[in-house]
């Protein structure tokens, strides 16, 4: 069948926005970055912009991905399989690269992959933006490996210079690139969060008693990945804090990892749930009283204004990410991760303060519907036009 030649208006039309997006993590595990860069490319694609995602695929997804996926080869990650380790910007990779002949090259994550492509795009003269997710950099303490702390610095700080954008998520983590010389075109790329979904009304009796919970008892919620650097060492010291002074609460932890039996052990009261999505993750939320957050490694905190749109008074570590969000004695308070004596003061009071509570909850509410998904999104695509030929 010979193809129909096109028409003049066709050649005038101009061309659709051609975005290449190269991750470490898309649909093969349920965590910020993925969830977030999966918004991103349902946005842009609604905007009428091509979107390509090189990415590693596991065995299972984990996620309903949106757009057209390539498998980029790699590995389940040394003593962390649920992460996947990319193997670099393969042959096949680079043929299908040129097959769809990207305006922008988006990386979301500097490990081989990113880097080798960032590498190739700046060969070939194709715009190169970068959006920080993690903070790597934090979790090496956890694993016994701070003395690589100063060599990968060094080598993200290099990465991020040969970008023309780099898009980070709060206005704290700007702040922390910027004390470490980082100079360049940083802007802030935001996040937003559905506020219809998460919401007070999800609050739900029957779940909270099917899953153990008495009507009067105070819940205390977090909600994450079960591993190391989310600060799980101060968490628990918190509720053994807690309890030692008397103060009776329920640990609701949603959220699963390598982390799952150590933490069960330590708090034998608990109540894990394991990973849950949409309503009843919805459910969850707003079935809890109070939400703690101790992890000092976000850039964000996705998590954290989840929980202040369902209503609740948020207690989450004075760090970046959480100091965008939370606003001292007004929708929460902000503490040392290191200080799990001071969160147990804070949860305290708050377990004692039914009317506090309320207060802190609507204030986080208040805050957290104003920040929309569409609205987070527009200025990464409006600093894609700037940049597209």
């Amino acid at each position: 069948m010979t193809a129909t030649p096109p028409t003049a208006l066709d050649r005038q039309r101009p061309r659709a926005l051609r975005v290449l997006l190269v991750t470490a993590a898309y649909n093969h595990i349920l965590d910020g970055v993925a969830l977030t860069l999966n918004r991103l490319v349902e946005y842009l694609l609604r905007h009428g912009v091509e979107v390509l995602v090189f990415a590693p695929v596991g065995p299972v997804a984990a996620i309903a991905h949106h757009g057209e996926l390539v498998e980029a080869p790699s590995i389940a990650a040394p003593g962390r399989p649920e992460y996947r380790a990319c193997l670099g910007l393969t042959a096949g990779l680079r043929r299908r690269w040129a097959e769809f002949a990207p305006d922008i090259v988006h990386i979301a994550v500097p490990d081989l992959l990113g880097f080798q492509a960032q590498r190739h795009a700046l060969r070939l003269g194709i715009p190169v933006v970068a959006s920080y997710h993690t903070r790597y950099e934090t979790y090496l303490d956890h694993y016994r490996l701070g003395f690589l702390e100063r060599p990968l610095v060094a080598y993200f700080d290099w990465f991020y210079r040969r970008c023309r954008q780099l898009h980070v998520p709060s206005a704290s983590m700007i702040d922390a690139l910027r004390a470490r010389n980082l100079t360049g075109d940083i802007r802030l790329w935001t996040r937003g969060v559905d506020a219809e979904r998460y919401a007070p009304s999800r609050r739900s009796d029957d779940w909270r008693r099917r899953q153990g919970f008495a009507p009067d008892e105070i819940v205390v919620a977090f909600v994450g990945r079960l591993v190391r650097e989310k600060r799980l060492d101060t968490l628990i010291s918190m509720f053994e804090a807690l309890a030692r002074r008397g103060v009776a609460v329920r640990p609701l932890l949603v959220g699963d990892g390598p982390e799952r039996a150590a933490v069960a052990r330590a708090l034998p009261g608990a109540r894990l749930v394991g990973f849950l999505a949409g309503d009843e993750l919805a459910t969850a939320y707003a079935s809890a009283d109070i939400f703690v957050f101790p992890s000092d490694t976000e850039t964000f905190g996705n998590v954290t204004l989840e929980a202040m749109a369902s209503g609740l008074p948020t207690v989450c570590a004075d760090a970046t990410g959480s100091r965008s969000l939370v606003i001292e004695a007004a929708t929460g308070h902000l503490v040392d991760p290191d200080r799990p004596d001071l969160f147990a003061d804070r949860v305290a009071a708050l377990a004692q303060d039914a009317a506090l509570r309320r207060r802190l909850g609507a204030a986080g509410r208040a805050r957290a519907v104003a920040m929309s998904w569409d609205a987070a999104m527009a200025p990464i695509l409006a600093g894609y036009r700037e940049l597209a030929p």
